[in-house]
């Protein structure tokens, strides 16, 4: 918890004093690290779901039971937020409000986005599928990213989502499937 209330100092001017304690976001990743997940994991899935669905109609927050999170995950604003369950979010990552990590409906398994460390996903950025997104990646507000990998240390913008900056230097590729490195 100490390490998600440090992320809404370090990333949001806003929050100063005690405000963040108000955070829907912080509220949210609460409830589903110390109570969904764990009744998740545990094979209570209904509990878990249940006081899930409680959570998304308090704060307009939807984490699936299921999904995974590293520390330090700072959610601003957090409205229309859907995080599927088999998503995993790194450590230290941004979320604007209406982003969604979903699936396509045609996956069996792992169906759901895996997002590095330190990546930044801007308001409404939808990504769909099983796809990879690396370290240090930045997605643009209203970025569209279906069923393609997003390497590390680059900047993705656009529907569908194009790479405009890549280890520092301006580009512009389309996304390719298994695009990181090693895959």
């Amino acid at each position: 918890m100490f390490e998600d209330l440090k992320a809404i100092y370090r990333n949001d001017p806003a929050g100063r004093g005690l405000d963040p304690f108000l955070y829907p976001g912080l509220h949210a990743i609460i409830c589903h690290r110390y109570v969904c997940h764990p009744l998740y994991k545990l094979r209570l899935r209904f509990f878990a779901r249940a006081i899930s669905q409680l959570v998304r109609f308090l704060t307009g927050i939807e984490i699936h039971p299921g999904a995974k999170i590293g520390k330090g995950l700072f959610i601003d604003h957090g409205m229309g937020i859907v995080i599927g369950e088999t998503a995993e979010i790194g450590e230290n990552c941004v979320m604007f409000h209406h982003v969604t990590l979903g699936g396509t409906g045609k996956h069996v398994g792992k169906r759901h986005p895996t997002i590095g460390n330190n990546v930044m996903l801007g308001t409404a950025a939808t990504l769909l599928g099983p796809i990879k997104v690396g370290d240090n990646v930045k997605v643009g507000a209203e970025t569209f990213i279906i069923n393609r990998d997003v390497p590390d240390n680059c900047t993705v913008v656009g529907a569908p989502g194009v790479i405009v900056r890549l280890e520092g230097k301006n580009v512009t590729t389309r996304l390719k499937d298994s695009q990181i490195p090693g895959e």
